[in-house]
């Protein structure tokens, strides 16, 4: 893979490129077969991001016509700041498109886009395992040492 990829703002025609990614991403996350997302969940998410109400966003990395990564992310209010938060909740990169550079375009595209939106912070979690990824966020941003808990309801 040669050319060089665009990141740029997910649209309608990007469906059939952004599931498998989608795909890909919630089945690292252990979401797949049995334990996968309900599809209405799917169509809700990608709903979402063309619903000018809704303050959750996508952007994708594309070559010559072939989508290579996606990035979510959502704005939010927060106690500690008058500004709203940046959450940058899903990251994924195809596997023949690893180690070129899409992930960190995608969250420098995202630090862009919170920057031109008045924000001021972007946080986001990955899972202790996922010592790749934590390898490039070391790189571009910083551990804060929070212990995240939750309980499903």
């Amino acid at each position: 893979m040669s050319e060089q990829f665009v990141i740029r703002a997910v649209e309608k025609k990007d469906l059939a490129g952004w599931t498998p990614l989608w795909d890909g991403y919630n089945a690292f996350y252990g979401r797949s077969g049995e334990t996968a997302l309900a599809p209405e969940i799917t169509q809700m998410t990608w709903s979402r991001f063309f619903d000018t109400y809704e303050p959750v966003h996508a952007m994708v990395a594309e070559c010559s016509g072939k989508l290579l990564g996606l990035v979510h992310f959502l704005y939010h209010r927060s106690t500690t700041r008058i500004a709203p938060t940046c959450y940058l909740q899903d990251l994924f990169t195809a596997d023949e498109a690893r180690g070129l550079g899409v992930g960190r375009a995608l969250i420098n595209a995202v630090y862009e886009q919170a920057r031109a939106a008045g924000v001021s912070r972007v946080y986001w979690q990955t899972h202790e395992t996922n010592v790749t990824a934590m390898r490039l966020y070391d790189k571009v941003a910083e551990k804060p040492g929070f212990v995240i808990y939750h309980k499903l309801l």
